[in-house]
């Protein structure tokens, strides 16, 4: 009886320290589909995401600075933001670029391949 104890407490310490207690966050992601009309009340952007900086439609600002710039643009209007990276970009970079993008009010997201 005794050894089976160790064992079963051997094997609670084994699952409490291989385990991770982080937790991930979930990003909602739109895929552009091609051949969808936009309706005319509709503000579409594009934003090139560079491992350096974001283009939004062609000027170059940092994350932060688009997430201000898409606060303050047209507020109160259904926007679609057209998001597309380069090869360089990460992952990572990508998706903290979704996360602050998800802080602004009427912005729809799509990422294109």
């Amino acid at each position: 009886m005794t050894s089976l104890i160790d064992v079963i407490f051997l094997l609670l310490l084994f699952f409490m320290l291989s385990s991770t207690f982080t937790r991930y966050a979930e990003i909602p992601l739109t895929g552009a589909s091609g051949g969808g009309a936009v309706s005319g009340d509709q503000v579409v952007m594009f934003l090139r995401l560079n491992p350096e900086e974001a283009l939004l439609n062609g000027r170059g600002l940092s994350i932060e600075e688009t997430v201000e710039t898409l606060r303050e643009a047209e507020e109160g209007t259904a926007r679609t933001l057209l998001v597309t990276t380069t090869e360089e970009v990460t992952t990572q970079r990508l998706v903290d670029l979704l996360i602050a993008l998800d802080t602004v009010p009427d912005l729809s997201t799509q990422v294109l391949r």
